[in-house]
């Protein structure tokens, strides 16, 4: 079962149990995900869908910041229970290790021996880590190991 199955039959078991949060939280996502898929004309595939759960979680970590600051923190709640929603649809992020191991291969793939080579390092390691891992963090750790 694709990703976006899975959504479409939580949506529905959502319904039928009357979880009103996690039915809104999917429609939202489901609406994210139709909205794009009219915009490129395509159909998302789950890479595809992953990125729009991803720019959905930053919106919402975004969001909590800002009610945070402004001293709104029911809505800051309502923000960090629909992050708590999205985050099922996320595949299992790594763990530091695995990211460094996996940073140590692309370096030697790439051949890769200045901070000019951390664009073919970047291109190499993004579609491997979508969606399983910060790639602010995976740049700042690229950055360490290249100038060590």
């Amino acid at each position: 079962m694709d990703l976006k199955q899975k959504i479409t039959e939580d949506m529905k078991t959502a319904m039928r149990a009357g979880n009103t949060k996690q039915r809104d939280t999917i429609r939202l996502l489901q609406a994210a995900i139709k909205q794009r898929e009219v915009d490129e004309r395509i159909t998302l595939d789950d890479v595809a869908v992953i990125a729009v759960i991803e720019k959905m979680l930053k919106q919402r970590k975004d969001s909590i910041a800002q009610y945070e600051a402004a001293q709104r923190f029911d809505l800051a709640n309502n923000e960090k229970d629909e992050i708590s929603i999205l985050n099922v649809y996320m595949p299992k992020p790594f763990d530091d290790a695995e990211i460094s191991s996996l940073i140590s291969k692309a370096i030697s793939e790439t051949g890769a021996v200045s901070m000019q080579d951390m664009g073919k390092v970047m291109g190499l390691l993004k579609p491997k880590l979508a969606g399983r891992a910060d790639m602010a963090k995976v740049s700042m750790l690229i950055k360490e190991k290249m100038s060590s």
